[in-house]
């Protein structure tokens, strides 16, 4: 470890850190709102899979969905909260100073 540049791996946030929550924040974080299809496409997951990683990311406050109608189709969209934009950018200065002090 580099000593000028430490770090604490035990502070990544493990709820963003999971690989489907990770593409699920990092897509949000340039096109939020995304609607539920678009976004479980984009992450490669199922309709079920997506609304268990979605629940875990409402839970902790980084992202709020939300339920309407277009025309007579349901429609989810989700959003990354301001609470979540933080923490995303967060995870990153994470990795960052990680990746810094492995050289």
């Amino acid at each position: 470890m580099n000593e000028d540049n430490p770090f604490d791996h035990s502070q990544i946030d493990d709820v963003i850190h999971g690989r489907l929550r990770l593409g699920v924040m990092a897509y949000l974080s340039s096109v939020s709102p995304a609607i539920f299809g678009e976004l479980r496409d984009k992450v490669g997951a199922t309709d079920g899979n997506l609304s268990t990683h979605l629940k875990k990311l409402e839970e902790a406050g980084y992202v709020r969905q939300e339920k309407r109608f277009v025309g007579k189709r349901p429609q989810t969209r989700v959003f990354l909260t301001d609470q979540g934009r933080q923490a995303w950018l967060s995870w990153i200065d994470q990795m960052r100073t990680i990746m810094g002090a492995a050289d």
